[in-house]
C-alpha cells in the first residue's frame, strides 16, 4: 500500500507555530504588494477570503484587508521538512518527496513490523502533530494516483483510506476534474460529451478517448479505472530531483511566474545538497490548460548544487519562452538531473564569481538550518520580485 502525506498550508502553518498569537487569524506567506510579490502559501482562515497561492499579493490584500503577510523563511520550512521526513523514515526507507511538504511512502514491506498501512499512516500523523505541532493530511491507497486524491479529499487534517476492493466505488462519484490532466479545456470537451463524473468517463470506449485527446485519452482511461503502475522511487535512487506546482487558475504574469520558479528552484537546490548530489542539466516544465506540455533543458559544463547557478539557468529558460508569447500556464516545474555524486563536481569557471558567493550563502544557510532550524537567511528576491 502507498501513503501520500501532504502537509496542510505548510509555510503558513510553520509560521503560525512560531507565532501562536496568529492562530485563527488570516495568515499568508509571500512578497510585498509594493514589490509585485505573490502569495506562496495561505492559512485556511485566509483561504475563506479567497486568498490562494500564486495570487498577486495586491489581490490578496484587496480580498482580505486584515491579512497578516509574512516573508518567506525557506530555511525554516526546510528544517521542518527534514524533521517530517525523519518521522517518515522511522517506518520506511521508500520515501519519494514531491516537495518540502508532500511525499509518497511505500510501506508494503513495513506492515509486518508496524501493522497495516492505515495503522502506520495514523502513527505518522499523530507523531507529526505531537512532535512538530503541524498537521498532515494522509491518503492510503493501492497506488500513487489514488493515494494523492485521497489525501486531498478531506483537508485540512484529513485521513482517507481507499481499500483494494473499493477502488471503483471510491472513484466513480468524483467529478472528472479530479483526474490528473483534466483542466479547463479538457473538462469543457468532456462536459460537451455529457461526461461529468469519473464513472461517466470510465464507461467511454478507449477509442473515443484517444480520438478526443490522443495519448492523453489513454491515460485518462487508465486513471478512471484506478490504474497507476508507477513505483515509489526513493530520492537517493532518483535520476533527477524536481518540483512542480499546478495553479488553481492559469497564470500569464511574468513576474508571478518568475517568483514561483525561484521558490521551486530553492526547494530543488536544497534537496540536492541534502542528498549530496550535483547535477549537470537544468530542466524547465511548462503545461498549458489543454494539457500540452513543453520541456526545455540546458546542460552546464560542470555539475552543481548551487541555488544561484541553477536559478540563473532556469530563469533564462523561462525568459526565453516568455519572450515567444506563450499562453498562460496551468503548471510550472523545474528539476535537475545528470548527477555527479559529491560536492567536488561543481561549476568552476562559468559564472565563477557568482558561484563562489552563492555557494557560500548556501553553505551558511544550510548549516544554520541544520544546527538551529533558524530563519535568518533567505533570498529576498524570492518574495519581493521573483527575480
Amino acid at each position: 500500500m502507498i501513503i501520500h502525506a501532504d502537509m496542510d498550508a505548510f509555510y503558513a502553518s510553520v509560521e503560525i507555530r512560531e507565532r501562536p498569537e496568529l492562530r485563527n487569524r488570516p495568515v499568508a506567506v509571500g512578497g510585498s504588494a509594493e514589490g509585485r510579490g505573490v502569495i506562496a502559501a495561505a492559512s485556511y482562515t485566509a483561504r475563506k477570503f479567497g486568498v490562494r497561492s500564486a495570487m498577486p499579493t495586491s489581490t490578496a490584500l484587496k480580498r482580505c484587508p486584515d491579512l497578516v503577510l509574512l516573508p518567506v523563511h525557506m530555511s525554516l520550512y526546510a528544517e521542518a521538512s527534514r524533521q517530517i521526513h525523519a518521522i517518515f523514515a522511522r517506518y520506511t526507507p521508500l520515501i519519494e518527496p514531491l516537495s518540502l511538504d508532500e511525499a509518497f511512502l511505500d510501506v508494503g514491506a513495513s506492515e509486518r513490523l508496524f501493522g497495516s498501512a492505515v495503522i502506520i499512516a495514523r502513527r505518522i500523523k499523530q507523531e507529526v502533530h505531537e512532535e512538530l505541532e503541524l498537521v498532515v493530511s494522509m491518503g492510503v491507497a493501492p497506488n500513487k494516483f489514488l493515494a494523492k486524491i485521497a489525501s486531498d479529499l478531506d483537508k485540512p487534517d484529513g485521513f482517507v483510506e481507499v481499500a483494494v476492493d473499493r477502488v471503483q466505488a471510491f472513484l466513480d462519484p468524483l467529478p472528472v476534474s479530479r483526474l490528473w490532466g483534466v483542466g479547463r479545456v479538457t473538462g469543457a470537451t468532456l462536459q460537451k460529451q455529457g461526461i461529468h463524473t469519473i464513472a461517466d468517463l470510465r464507461r467511454q470506449p478507449q477509442a473515443a478517448l484517444r480520438r478526443w485527446f490522443g495519448k492523453h485519452g489513454q491515460q485518462l482511461w487508465h486513471l478512471a479505472h484506478g490504474i497507476d503502475k508507477r513505483p515509489v522511487v526513493a530520492e537517493h535512487e532518483a535520476k533527477s530531483i524536481s518540483h512542480e506546482t499546478t495553479f488553481a487558475r492559469d497564470i500569464a504574469d511574468p513576474e508571478t511566474l518568475r517568483a514561483v520558479l525561484l521558490g521551486l528552484t530553492e526547494q530543488v537546490a536544497w534537496r540536492l545538497r541534502r542528498h549530496g548530489k550535483c547535477g549537470r542539466t537544468v530542466q524547465l516544465k511548462l503545461r498549458f490548460d489543454d494539457f500540452r506540455t513543453v520541456t526545455r533543458a540546458r546542460s552546464l559544463r560542470d555539475a552543481t548544487d548551487a541555488t544561484q547557478i541553477i536559478w540563473h539557468t532556469a530563469s533564462r529558460l523561462l525568459d526565453r519562452e516568455l519572450a515567444q508569447g506563450i499562453p498562460p500556464l496551468r503548471l510550472l516545474g523545474m528539476g535537475v538531473s545528470g548527477f555527479d555524486e559529491g560536492a567536488d563536481s561543481r561549476q568552476s569557471d562559468l559564472f565563477a564569481s557568482a558561484a563562489t558567493e552563492g555557494e557560500a550563502v548556501d553553505r551558511i544557510a544550510d548549516d544554520i538550518n541544520t544546527r538551529f532550524g533558524g530563519k535568518m537567511l533567505q533570498r529576498a528576491r524570492s518574495y519581493h520580485k521573483g527575480r
